[in-house]
């Protein structure tokens, strides 16, 4: 399975243990799906991080681990598509990046990418309903 997550539920992540959103960064640790990435993605982590509101929440150190590992593990897409269906344009890369990459899922907390439903052949779904999704997948697995 390939996934796109936000920057905002990897954020989630590492700065709340025990979220939706760490679980699913767990999930791709332990190589559960596989995480698609691309450098406008890195960038935007870099400089968010950098946010007061962030660093009060984020050690630099943890930010930076981030950005490594999603350089070091996830797959970094190029040569992204143009995509102008997200009413803002800081969004539209993921869905670039999710066409381009062939995700199956987008993961975000944005209400307006996830009332897109979907792009082309990705769902945009919520951290919450990824993981009810990958239960639902285990059980019939185990069926």
């Amino acid at each position: 399975m390939r996934l796109v997550v936000d920057t905002n539920v990897l954020l989630s992540a590492v700065m709340s243990s025990g979220t939706p959103s760490a679980r699913i960064f767990a999930l791709w640790r332990s190589r559960k799906f596989d995480l698609l990435t691309a450098a406008e993605q890195i960038e935007e982590i870099a400089l968010v991080t950098r946010y007061p509101k962030i660093l009060a929440r984020l050690a630099p150190a943890l930010a930076g681990r981030l950005v490594n590992q999603l350089r070091d593990a996830a797959i970094v897409v190029q040569n992204l598509p143009r995509a102008d269906v997200a009413s803002d344009p800081f969004d539209t890369y993921l869905l670039a990046l999710a066409e381009a990459g062939q995700a199956d899922f987008l993961v975000t907390g944005d209400k307006a990418l996830l009332g897109l439903k979907r792009y082309k052949s990705t769902r945009i779904v919520a951290s919450s309903t990824l993981l009810e999704l990958l239960k639902e997948r285990g059980r019939k697995r185990r069926s």
